[in-house]
């Protein structure tokens, strides 16, 4: 359906622009958001996909509202997703990103919504530029260890817990233990071929939330390279190097742990992508 539909359309006017949001098909536990911008239409080409995964704060509908303008000048549709707090364990704020929680995968869930988009709107899904900060950007670069072939582009924001590539350690500081977690090992050769970023701020330097042993998301090594979410994705970078995966670093002058406030070289990063693929 096109975002062209008059505005007395009781139902067109909710699947234009900035969407109401929508229960998962899937999982109606899950649900998500839109931006459909004015270059879709049911019959022209299909319009590129972008994922923003949200972080412990369940910031979906800002992630979407602050892509708005630039999904309209590069005619993206943008997809939020929301994973909420509280699933099982009241208390829970971790959930989604380990990936696997209980009977949850949810990797599949993303997934699935990615496919319900598809479904109802014109726009590319084989393959999607995806981008999370903290706890997103610790479920996007585990989500790309199990389906970069779906991946046009992986932005990951500032995580405060690492996978890294690491055959010696287990699910989830390393990934010694990631086949008997998810069928197959991490899908190294197909992330190659993937462009990836790793962006944070410059004062992203207060370790209060990820340094916190005893808690439901720690285990013991998940500071064994290094103390700040800067130490750590700058090692995570050297992993993602030194298994010939290129990544472009990007340090957010100026900006401590603020989502919306490196998104900026986010955008010239999807940009890019856009273009080349163009």
């Amino acid at each position: 359906m096109s975002n062209t539909l008059p505005v007395h359309d009781p139902v067109g006017f909710y699947l234009a622009g900035s969407t109401t949001i929508f229960a998962s098909r899937y999982d109606q536990r899950f649900s998500y958001c839109l931006y459909v911008p004015t270059a879709h239409t049911p019959d022209g080409p299909p319009v590129p996909l972008v994922v923003l995964q949200h972080g412990t704060g369940r910031r979906g509908p800002q992630y979407r509202d602050n892509f708005a303008d630039w999904a309209e000048e590069h005619g993206c549709l943008v997809l939020a997703p929301l994973f909420p707090a509280g699933i099982g364990d009241p208390d829970d704020l971790h959930n989604f990103k380990f990936i696997r929680y209980g009977d949850i995968r949810f990797d599949q869930v993303l997934l699935a919504m990615v496919d319900e988009a598809g479904a109802r709107f014109n726009v590319a899904t084989e393959r999607f530029l995806l981008h999370g900060f903290s706890g997103g950007g610790q479920f996007v670069h585990r989500f790309g260890y199990l389906h970069a072939d779906r991946l046009a582009g992986l932005s990951i924001g500032a995580p405060g817990r690492i996978t890294y590539l690491d055959s010696d350690r287990p699910w989830w500081i390393g990934t010694a233990t990631f086949a008997e977690e998810f069928g197959h090992p991490p899908r190294v050769e197909e992330l190659r071929q993937v462009p990836v970023q790793m962006v944070v701020g410059a004062d992203d330097v207060e370790t209060w939330e990820i340094n916190n042993p005893g808690s439901s998301n720690w285990m013991d090594g998940a500071d064994a390279h290094g103390v700040t979410r800067i130490e750590r994705l700058q090692a995570l970078r050297d992993n993602f190097t030194q298994h010939g995966i290129a990544v472009r670093f990007d340090l957010v002058p100026g900006v401590g742990h603020e989502p919306m406030r490196v998104l900026e070289p986010v955008k010239d990063f999807f940009a890019t992508i856009l273009q080349e693929t163009r």
